[in-house]
């Protein structure tokens, strides 16, 4: 038996969690897994043959295979990064700070230094799971209203997102260097080297970058460090041009020579906050003492029973954990394996669940720290078999989807405000040869963030918009209103699943608040109908969060659209620009997925 078709047998062993043996593989079988969208147009010069490999393996829809360590992101560069680290006997955590890096270079308008992350981490020796918090923060000198116009009305969205009041303290160097302080192997310093020569010597520009470059080339004219970067001599970055960022370099070596004390105070942190407070038309808040003061928090984990696994993600202030547990814990009561990916009987389903968790998340959900929240009740079996019966008693679409009642461990309730959150994002997933799993989503939130470069040759994140522009909700106070120091909710959902104590799946996306359909339906795809990852990361997506169902246009899911009109669902096909990076953790080995509507691959050995 080839090693492919052991994977295949294997990923099974995930589905009979749920289903009978002939249905998971019926699900599985080449013939009848839904075809991948066209992959990604990338070739990348520099690539080793490893990396050219598993791009030959993405494109043609099948898994990468490993024995000993695996890791999938977003860009084969980055990619490759960590498996050179992994390869040197590092840690899951080294190889994520040496793909961080360089995502932050090659992909700089979906993360980098000046964002955040989340990252949940099982940890072989000890056998349990952590989760750190690298979020970033509002300045200590922001106010309920700070989206707000003079006469009190929010600001428009994009007015509010572009210029430097939307940035908040970065966290993903604190991130990167607590994880590397907890799990790291191998030396700090050497951990960037790799990113360093890339921006010493250029690299050359995706497709993907050239094309968001060109779509936004208006925002970025805005201000002229961005322009002179993105937009050279005026014109957008061209597709397989060779781009160099030696200020990015500097920082890099002021990081790997200083650790983040290079970051968050001295010439860097100057650079921020003079980039933040002297943006032209939208001046920001954040100070020095701002960046002196973050911290990385730990955080306890959100795991929540499904299909005799434990689905554990990210707590507060993400809620990505909690609202992908709330969908799964629903459903967990009905057999979506008997019905197939093909039924509209379970869309159906699937579609009401996420509508009943994000009216929960919208009314509840916000920084544990600023605002008492009943995770506890959220997540408890009774209430959520409750909220499944709302499933169970209808055939048809909700005619409404209302917050329920979680059990409170104290008196409060909230306005549900509005905070959108637009799709862009990282993720990384690795499994190293320690038994090591990480799980990392990371972000600037919008492409592009605040469209602020710094001196240091990093954008900085526009974070601060995922807040409620909106202080107050009929009187009540908004749970996700901006406070000093408060952390925004967010929908990252960085994944680790477990059975019987040992990790089975690590998965994670971008994408704005559709991260958590996202996530969950590629949960579905693995655990109910067994798909290996990278079937399950090409399965054409269909999304509902507030009533209307969202359907990945140009796919096999828009034969679901009629049927879904039938049961009273208003439908809208879409662009669903999801980057699904998952590993399965399987008795023959690891398979790995990268999702083929972005550019990244899956290495492993």
């Amino acid at each position: 038996m080839t090693f492919r078709a052991a994977g295949f047998a294997a990923i099974l062993v995930l589905a009979a969690m749920a289903a009978p043996a002939q249905q998971a593989a019926d699900a599985v079988a080449p013939e009848t897994a839904a075809p991948a969208p066209a992959p990604a147009a990338a070739t990348h010069a520099g690539l080793g043959p490893g990396a050219r490999e598993a791009q030959a393996l993405r494109d043609a829809g099948r898994p990468a295979t490993g024995q000993s360590w695996m890791i999938s992101a977003a860009n084969p560069l980055a990619v490759q990064a960590g498996a050179k680290i992994l390869e040197a006997g590092g840690s899951a955590a080294d190889a994520m700070i040496a793909t961080q890096a360089v995502l932050g270079l090659v992909e700089p308008q979906s993360s980098g230094l000046g964002g955040g992350a989340f990252l949940v981490w099982y940890d072989a020796a000890s056998g349990t799971l952590a989760t750190l918090d690298g979020r970033e923060t509002a300045p200590m000198a922001a106010t309920p209203t700070l989206f707000q116009d003079m006469a009190g009305q929010p600001m428009g969205f994009m007015d509010a997102v572009v210029g430097g009041r939307s940035v908040g303290t970065p966290g993903t160097p604190a991130l990167m260097k607590a994880a590397h302080e907890r799990w790291g192997r191998k030396e700090w310093p050497g951990l960037f080297l790799e990113a360093i020569n890339l921006a010493d010597q250029g690299f050359p520009v995706s497709p993907r970058l050239a094309g968001l470059v060109a779509e936004n080339a208006a925002s970025l004219a805005r201000f002229p460090a961005t322009a002179a970067y993105f937009l050279p001599g005026g014109t957008p970055l061209e597709s397989g041009s060779r781009l160099a960022n030696p200020a990015y370099a500097r920082t890099l070596r002021a990081l790997a020579a200083g650790g983040t004390e290079a970051f968050y105070k001295g010439a860097v942190a100057q650079g921020i906050v003079d980039t933040v407070q002297q943006a032209q038309d939208s001046p920001g808040l954040l100070s020095l003492d701002d960046l002196a003061v973050y911290r990385v928090k730990e955080r306890p984990p959100v795991c929540i029973p499904y299909r005799a696994a434990e689905i554990c993600g990210m707590g507060p202030p993400s809620s990505g954990g909690l609202t992908v547990g709330q969908i799964l814990g629903m459903l967990e009561n009905f057999d979506l394996a008997a019905m197939g990916p093909d039924s509209a009987r379970a869309w159906r389903l699937i579609g009401d669940a996420s509508r009943l968790a994000f009216a929960d998340r919208g009314l509840y959900m916000a920084d544990s720290d600023f605002v008492p929240m009943p995770t506890a009740g959220l997540t408890d079996p009774d209430y959520l078999r409750g909220r499944a019966e709302l499933l169970a008693g209808a055939e048809t679409a909700l005619p409404s989807a209302a917050p329920g009642r979680p059990e409170f461990d104290h008196a409060m309730l909230w306005g549900a405000g509005d905070s959108p959150e637009l799709p862009s994002t990282s993720h990384i997933s690795i499994v190293d040869q320690y038994g090591n799993a990480l799980s990392m989503t990371t972000t600037i939130e919008n492409g592009f963030g605040s469209r602020l470069m710094t001196p240091g040759g990093f954008l900085l994140n526009n974070e601060l918009t995922d807040f409620s522009f909106r202080s107050h909700e009929e009187g009540r106070p908004v749970a996700n209103r901006v406070e000093p120091g408060k952390r925004p909710r967010s929908s990252m959902a960085p994944t680790i699943v477990m059975k019987e104590g040992k990790p089975v799946y690590v998965t994670g996306s971008p994408g704005g608040s559709r991260i958590i359909g996202y996530v969950a339906q590629n949960l579905i795809e693995v655990l109910d109908w067994g798909r290996d990852p990278q079937a399950a990361a090409a399965a054409p997506h269909l999304v509902n969060r507030f009533g209307r169902y969202d359907i990945e246009a140009g796919t096999p899911a828009e034969t679901l659209a009629g049927p879904l009109r039938d049961l009273g669902f208003d439908t809208e096909t879409a662009e669903l620009n999801s980057g699904i990076h998952a590993i399965a953790i399987t008795p023959d080995g690891l398979l790995g997925g990268a999702d083929p509507r972005r550019e990244g691959i899956a290495i492993g050995k």
